[in-house]
């Protein structure tokens, strides 16, 4: 089984892999674009792809006019996802699926602190690519959606500085309207990449508490010291 200190060099290799500023400036945008961070109302008849422009549009919006965001505030970020209702996002499906098997076999209180940790561990890994973000945009491709269609993939590029950057989410349609489940940066989705990671924390016996102090102790890690 792998040990949380092997989890910690994993990501802290993964965050140096991706360390490149345009890599993960992308990787940020689309994680807080994941929580609707500026508590947009839900509306069940727009398309996919607009609802996504909408969201970067809104998410850059506020790193220009939050200082606390524009520098990369890790507690700054934390706080303004909690403040706003995760509209746009099944999140709950995104970490049942990056945790895998052993999401089955934990409790409901136990998978509550799994989606919390997550999202602790993905805002903090990421939140310092926030300074990357004043001279860039993200431009979303055209989608054409049938009435039947249920599941698409939205693609767009962050472009502005460097060369574009692919960034695509994959999208449910719901009753409360379309919500973002995954998402790719430069041909790797978020979810897969985790799931592996977990799953060798997990281990074949699906040890829930294991990969839950692995989570603890890597946003312990993450956090900024004072």
């Amino acid at each position: 089984m792998v040990t949380m200190r092997n989890l910690l060099a994993t990501i802290r290799h993964q965050r140096l892999t991706w360390g490149v500023p345009n890599r993960l400036f992308a990787i940020f945008i689309a994680v807080v674009a994941l929580w609707g961070i500026t508590a947009l109302p839900v509306n069940a008849t727009e398309a996919p792809n607009v609802l996504v422009q909408r969201l970067a549009d809104k998410v850059l919006d506020l790193v220009k006019t939050d200082p606390a965001v524009a520098n990369g505030d890790p507690g700054r970020l934390e706080m303004i996802v909690d403040e706003h209702i995760m509209a746009h996002v099944n999140f709950k499906r995104m970490t049942a699926a990056a945790v895998g098997r052993a999401w089955r076999t934990a409790s409901p209180v136990q998978q509550a602190e799994l989606q919390a940790q997550f999202k602790q561990l993905l805002i903090r890994t990421y939140a310092g690519a926030v300074k990357q973000m004043k001279e860039r945009r993200m431009e979303v491709k055209p989608l054409r959606v049938l009435p039947d269609d249920w599941r698409v993939i939205v693609r767009s590029e962050v472009v502005g500085v460097g060369q574009p950057i692919q960034l695509d989410y994959r999208m449910e349609k719901t009753d409360a309207g379309w919500l973002i489940y995954d998402i790719n940066v430069l041909g790797l989705w978020l979810v897969e990449t985790y799931r592996t990671q977990f799953a060798a924390v997990a281990g074949s016996d699906s040890d829930v508490k294991a990969l839950l102090d692995a989570l603890k102790a890597l946003n312990r890690a993450n956090t900024p010291k004072s």
